[in-house]
C-alpha cells in the first residue's frame, strides 16, 4: 500500500516534482543531519505556489523574523535541519529590502514541499481565530461574573481537573473579571484584550490548560435541540447565551477545557513559539507534526470567497488544530479580525518550506 501510495504522489506532482523516495517512509537533508521530510511532503518547484509571485513576502518576512529570534523547539515529524535554519536566520535581508529581493531570497534558501495528508489528498481545512477586546472588571460584579484566572501558586493541582470545579474551588488566582461568556470566547481564542470598567486595557496571554477535552458549545446546543436565532454561528451562539444566563452557565461548565492566563506587559498576541504573533503572517498548525517557526504557503479563500494565498510562518498551535493539512489562521485582534476569524471555513492546500543547503548571495545591481 506505502509503495502504492508513492507511486501515485509522483504522478500527481509529474512536472514539478524533482525526487520522489518511494522505498523509505522519511529521508534526512545534507546539512548537519537532523533534518527529516516524511513521505507526506512531496518536493516541488516554486512554480507549483498558486499566487507565490503575487505576494508581497516581505510581510512574511517580518514574521519569520520573529521566528529566527525564538528558541526553536525541534521536535515533530517535519523537522528542518538545525544548522540550516540557523544559518538562514543569520543571513536574512534588511527590513527595508523590497519584494523581488525578499522573494529571491526565499527560493535560494528555502526548497517547497506540498503536503499530502495519509490518504495522498491535497486538501485541508483552514479556521481562523483571532485576539477579542471584551468588558470586564477588577472585581466581581452582576454582569462580570466569572474569573479570569492566572496558574494556582499554593501547589494544587489543575491538570485533569475540569472547569466547573477550578472555578467553583477557585483553583487559581482571580486576575479580572467578566462576563462568562466572553471569558469562553477568550479562553477558546487563547488571548485577549480586558476594557475595563475605568477604560483602560489589559492584555492577558495564554498561560496554561487543564489538559481536558475541549467539548463545543454549539454541538451542546443541538444535542439539546436549541437552535438560537441565526444558527449557530459564533455570533449567534453568544447573544443567545448571554439573553439565557442560566443555559450559558450549564453549557459553558459542560466543557472542561479550562485556560489560564497572564497579564502581558504589551498588547502583542504571544504565541506557542514565545514569541508575537502577525497579523494574517502566523499560523497555528499540528506541532505534533510541525516543527513550529517554519514559513509554510496556504492557498484556501476567505470567509467572504477572496482567495487567500500567502506564505505565513507556523507560530502557534491549538488543541482542535490536528492533522497534516491544518491550519488557523491569526487575523489580529479587535471586531474587524472578529469578522474574518467566526466564518472561516475553508478547505486549501499548503506547502512546508524546509531549509536549503546553500546560502543567497544577493543579486548584483544592474
Amino acid at each position: 500500500m506505502k509503495c502504492m501510495w508513492g507511486f501515485l504522489k509522483c504522478a500527481v506532482l509529474l512536472g514539478t516534482l524533482t525526487s520522489c523516495d518511494l522505498t523509505a517512509p522519511s529521508y534526512t537533508v545534507r546539512g548537519s543531519g537532523n533534518a527529516v521530510v516524511p513521505e507526506n511532503l512531496g518536493r516541488v518547484s516554486f512554480d507549483a505556489l498558486p499566487g507565490w509571485d503575487d505576494d508581497d513576502v516581505r510581510y512574511a518576512l517580518q514574521a519569520f523574523r520573529n521566528t529566527c529570534r525564538a528558541k526553536i523547539q525541534y521536535t515533530g515529524r517535519v523537522v528542518p535541519d538545525q544548522e540550516l535554519m540557523a544559518e538562514k536566520c543569520r543571513n536574512l535581508p534588511s527590513a527595508s529590502a523590497d519584494i523581488p529581493t525578499v522573494r529571491a531570497w526565499f527560493e535560494s534558501n528555502f526548497q517547497p514541499y506540498q503536503v499530502f495528508d495519509d490518504h495522498g489528498k491535497t486538501a485541508g481545512k483552514y479556521t481562523g481565530y483571532y485576539s477579542p477586546v471584551i468588558p470586564a472588571c477588577r472585581t466581581k460584579t452582576a454582569q462580570c461574573n466569572e474569573p479570569l484566572m492566572g496558574v494556582p501558586t499554593d501547589g494544587r493541582q489543575y491538570k485533569g481537573v475540569a472547569k466547573k470545579d477550578i472555578v467553583e474551588k477557585q483553583i487559581g488566582r482571580p486576575l479580572y473579571w467578566a462576563n462568562i461568556v466572553d471569558v469562553q470566547n477568550i479562553q477558546i481564542q487563547g488571548s485577549g484584550v480586558l476594557k475595563l470598567d475605568d477604560g483602560s486595557l489589559v492584555k492577558l496571554n495564554f498561560a496554561a490548560v487543564n489538559d481536558m477535552p475541549f467539548k463545543s458549545i454549539g454541538e451542546q446546543l443541538r444535542a439539546r435541540g436549541i437552535r438560537p436565532d441565526g444558527g449557530y454561528s459564533a455570533d449567534a451562539v453568544w447573544m443567545h447565551l448571554k439573553k439565557n444566563p442560566s443555559l450559558a452557565r450549564d453549557v459553558i461548565y459542560g466543557n472542561p477545557r479550562y485556560v489560564y492566563f497572564y497579564e502581558a506587559p504589551s498588547h502583542d498576541v504571544i504565541g506557542k513559539m514565545g514569541t508575537p504573533l502577525s497579523k494574517i503572517r502566523s499560523i497555528a498548525v499540528d506541532d505534533s507534526i510541525y516543527t513550529l517557526g517554519m514559513p509554510v504557503y496556504i492557498s484556501t479563500h476567505l470567509s467572504d470567497g477572496r482567495r487567500f494565498r500567502r506564505l505565513m510562518v507556523a507560530q502557534d498551535t491549538g488543541s482542535a488544530i490536528r492533522g497534516w493539512i491544518r491550519a488557523d489562521i491569526f487575523f489580529g485582534s479587535g471586531d474587524a479580525a472578529y469578522q474574518l476569524a467566526h466564518g472561516q471555513h475553508a478547505n486549501g492546500e499548503m506547502f512546508v518550506l524546509m531549509p536549503k543547503e546553500y546560502s543567497y548571495v544577493e543579486p548584483r545591481k544592474k
